[in-house]
């Protein structure tokens, strides 16, 4: 009896060694990779552009709120060089007192004060000024302190979905979209329902905008996507494949953040809740601008939008009671299928 107490014994110790080196093994492989998402001096593609003391983002000292901008972007048939505008822009906002976090979704269009250059749509500024203009642009426009920024190619958007085993999520309509110009690469062909979608799915659903609202619904669909990510991400696999899931995605982006804060971030994130979401500009402070021929999306009053802003992140939707995810997903991509007269590329 004795001797299979020991036999067990041992094997309960040895089970715990293999399982405290198997976690420290992924913790340092985890850090290793998260490392190396920050490109060396001359290997990014933001390096051109000399950095400007005015434009340094504020250090995060990790008790304040901290705002991420996440851009993403098509790269497609560009050099290597070349950098794209930023189609989708949202600000990811985190404060580690509340554990609240907040996203919000800024209108590729919104025709704003760019540091240095004339007005001119918003995703313009990081192709002007690289990041660091980017991340001032959008700071002075909503009144928020951007500390970090995330640069994604689309397909590096297409690796992190395909890496985490897709995503189960409900198509709220049929959406069809197809361009002969592109070659049909970029076509758009989902079904309505709940779907399982893998990478080239997902792109898909997060970028038609072929409807009566254009932009406004394609917002509202990628910050519901993009909690559906974090909620996966979350998952106990996906924690243990986090240093493959990373090394996919790397080669396709840029960001500003070392290995240290993205750990801070990603506990912070872990414990925080999603207390709400935003358009920016919101519909009431809309108005129509027509600029050189083009329509763009003005702002009757830039102060109402920072104090709209901060209305916002008061906020915690939580605490209301919320309709089914399935029900408020069909809501939120209700509408026509009107093609829109946006002059934007798709």
């Amino acid at each position: 009896m004795k001797k299979t107490w020991k036999r067990i014994l041992y094997s309960l110790l040895a089970l715990i060694v293999v399982a405290v080196v198997f976690v420290g093994w992924k913790a340092y492989a985890t850090y290793n990779e998260l490392d190396n998402l920050q490109k060396d001096e001359g290997e990014s593609i933001f390096d051109q552009f000399e950095s400007k003391p005015e434009y340094q983002p504020p250090e995060w000292t990790g008790t304040e709120r901290v705002n991420i901008l996440l851009m993403g972007a098509d790269r497609r048939d560009m050099d290597k060089d070349e950098i794209a505008r930023s189609d989708s822009m949202m600000i990811a906002s985190f404060d580690p007192v509340t554990k609240q976090a907040h996203l919000f979704s800024i209108l590729r269009d919104t025709y704003a004060e760019i540091p240095g250059y004339k007005d001119n749509r918003i995703n313009t500024a990081v192709v002007l000024g690289g990041n660091e203009l980017a991340m001032k642009t959008v700071s002075d426009l909503t009144g928020l302190d951007i500390q970090y920024y995330v640069y994604v190619d689309f397909q590096g958007f297409i690796k992190l979905v395909d890496a985490i085993g897709g995503v189960d999520f409900y198509v709220e309509k049929d959406m069809h979209y197809t361009d002969a110009a592109d070659g049909h690469r970029f076509d758009i062909d989902l079904k309505e329902g709940q779907q399982h979608l893998d990478g080239e799915h997902a792109l898909q659903y997060v970028r038609f905008r072929h409807d009566a609202m254009s932009d406004f619904t394609r917002t509202e669909r990628q910050r519901a996507f993009l909690g559906a990510i974090a909620d996966k991400l979350k998952s106990g696999w996906n924690l243990v494949k986090l240093p493959d899931i990373i090394g996919e995605v790397s080669p396709y982006i840029e960001t500003n953040l070392s290995a240290n804060d993205m750990l801070k971030l990603a506990s912070l994130g872990y414990k925080s809740h999603q207390a709400g979401s935003a358009q920016l500009p919101p519909m009431e402070l809309i108005t129509e601008k027509n600029v050189g021929g083009a329509s763009v999306i003005g702002i009757k009053d830039e102060d109402e939008l920072r104090a709209y802003v901060q209305e916002v992140l008061s906020q915690d939707q939580t605490a209301v009671a919320t309709p089914p995810a399935s029900a408020s997903s069909s809501a939120a991509g209700s509408g026509s299928e009107d093609e829109s007269a946006s002059s934007a590329n798709e």
